[in-house]
């Protein structure tokens, strides 16, 4: 045993062979199966937890682009920069600026419920 490495180590890669990879469904490094190959390269993987095929990330997590939060979106509408749009006042009690429009129903006679 003189040496580390172990014979598989030399021989090149096959369709069938496992590989660690990063499964996007499972969310962690996992054993795959070699699934495709262009080349000599591995592009598609099957996970062995969850049996989903998907690329093959090379054991790395795969980026995504942060996406903007809902509070994110309601922010940038409601921002200072951005003209409030003109709605028709026709029918419509006007309100003081800052204040809710007061809205008086009909009063029913005191003896009724």
């Amino acid at each position: 045993m003189a040496s580390d490495h172990s014979w598989l180590d030399d021989r090149p890669r096959r369709l069938g062979d496992l590989i660690d990879d990063h499964c996007p469904r499972c969310k962690r490094l996992t054993n795959h199966v070699i699934a495709s190959f262009m080349g000599d390269k591995v592009v598609k993987v099957v996970c062995q937890a969850c049996h989903s095929e998907h690329p093959f990330y090379e054991g790395k997590e795969r980026k995504k682009k942060p996406k903007a939060t809902a509070f994110d979106q309601v922010l940038a509408k409601a921002s200072p920069s951005a003209e409030p749009k003109k709605e028709s006042t026709a029918g419509k009690t006007k309100a003081k600026s800052g204040q809710r429009p007061l809205i008086r129903h009909k009063a029913s006679p005191s003896g009724e419920k």
